[in-house]
């Protein structure tokens, strides 16, 4: 094994940023792509005609973002390096019609996104953002991050079973968030506030994709600051990681035997299925146009899909101290032990031998520790863009990450020197 990195606090510093600039999957890929223009990656829009000269470039659709680095004297039949990721967090979204209210609370009606851990979003300053559409057919992102909403508790004098019998919330009745106060609820109240917060004309906003987001920054925590809470590490944590070694792996230009991409898809925490997902088309349109513009054939993209790699880094599940019981006995994974392979045999997650070989060679290179992960045996296991990605394009995908505390919580929890790990084995592998 190579001499392990010395741990940079500057790293997770920059994900704390990252984090607190990425309420949504439209912001987070926004600062993916300008941490890339920075590198010299140029933007290409998918109603181009592309070009196959050397350099990095990036896609960007919706909540995802594809990026790549063709190398000088890259081949047609080059193989791709793909850290594969996802940009969106288990959340509460704007329903079409989000003026809502009664007994003179002003509310906002919110559907729920995903998997949350409903609880985390009680009694939390929260703020607002989201993608706006506007009436001439262009979008703005708009972010409100101050306190202006909240999902109030229902107090204990009025719930006394509550901390014997367990807290029950009904997705409907009791996550609706307040933000003011007032009898005379009007339909496009929300919409001309956000309107009046972006500088836009009133009546110009025509569609919206809004989400909830906790306003209170991320942070360091414990005795040595050895531990980071904060919101949307799954799976920002893993753009973030894979953003910095696509930029760190650009950097070997010519040298590269492989084309290094970042994928991060929208839509993971609700199947996928969706033309900014890991189950739609774009990571397999960009690959093979990417083949075509160099002057490749079918013939060449399946030689180039081949012998692809894709490393799916996702966060998964740290020994926890008061539960260990939930976790197998002989698999303890923890926090600043290093990345996770994540491991099932029923293909929730798509590792196998020869992908742990891939991983296993890319940690040694980097000098970094690496721990596996499997669910107990009584447990339901999760799953990822993993086995989309293996399935849907044909190409050896290996599954990985970080360990983490409350996953799905609306704050979560990590070791400070994980994020940094992760990246360092991301770049060995990228730079093949």
């Amino acid at each position: 094994m190579s001499e392990p990195p010395r741990f940079d606090r500057g790293h997770t510093d920059d994900l704390m940023s990252f984090l607190a600039a990425s309420p949504t999957p439209y912001h987070a890929v926004a600062n993916a792509a300008e941490r890339l223009e920075k590198a010299g990656f140029r933007q290409v829009a998918e109603t181009d005609a592309w070009d196959g000269t050397a350099g990095g470039k990036y896609v960007l659709r919706g909540g995802a973002i594809i990026a790549w680095y063709v190398p000088e004297g890259a081949e047609a039949h080059t193989p791709f390096r793909i850290v594969g990721a996802h940009t969106d967090s288990p959340n509460l979204r704007v329903k079409p019609r989000p003026d809502s209210g009664a007994h003179g609370w002003r509310q906002v009606a919110v559907e729920i996104y995903g998997g949350p851990l409903l609880n985390s979003w009680l009694d939390r300053d929260l703020g607002l953002a989201g993608r706006l559409s506007l009436r001439d057919g262009t979008t703005r992102l708009v972010d409100v991050d101050r306190p202006l909403l909240r999902v109030p508790q229902l107090a204990i004098h009025l719930d006394r079973a509550v901390n014997s019998d367990g807290l029950k919330l009904d997705k409907q009745r009791h996550m609706q968030p307040v933000w003011g106060l007032g009898e005379d609820v009007r339909d496009g109240d929300l919409i001309a506030f956000l309107e009046d917060t972006a500088g836009l004309p009133e009546g110009s906003v025509t569609g919206w994709d809004l989400m909830v987001h906790p306003v209170e920054p991320p942070a360091y925590l414990g005795r040595d600051r050895e531990l980071v809470a904060g919101p949307r590490m799954d799976n920002l944590l893993s753009v973030h990681a894979g953003t910095a070694a696509l930029i760190a792996a650009a950097g070997r230009g010519s040298r590269l035997s492989y084309i290094p991409v970042l994928a991060a898809f929208d839509h993971e925490e609700n199947g996928s299925q969706s033309d900014t997902g890991a189950d739609g088309p774009l990571l397999g349109s960009v690959l093979e146009r990417s083949v075509f513009a160099r002057g490749g054939s079918l013939e060449d993209r399946a030689r180039a899909l081949a012998g692809t790699v894709c490393l799916s880094s996702d966060t998964g599940h740290a020994v926890h101290p008061n539960y260990a019981e939930r976790h197998d006995p002989t698999h303890h994974p923890r926090v600043d032990g290093g990345p996770i392979l994540k491991v099932n045999v029923n293909n929730r997650y798509a590792t196998d031998g020869s992908g742990r070989a891939v991983f296993a060679a890319a940690c040694e290179r980097a000098g970094v520790p690496f721990q596996t992960f499997v669910s107990n045996n009584a447990t339901p296991c999760g799953t990822t863009i993993g086995p989309i990605t293996a399935a849907r394009h044909g190409i050896r995908t290996v599954d990985i990450g970080v360990a983490i505390l409350s996953m799905h919580s609306v704050r979560e929890l990590c070791g400070a020197k994980d994020p940094f790990l992760l990246a360092n084995a991301l770049t060995a592998f990228l730079e093949g």
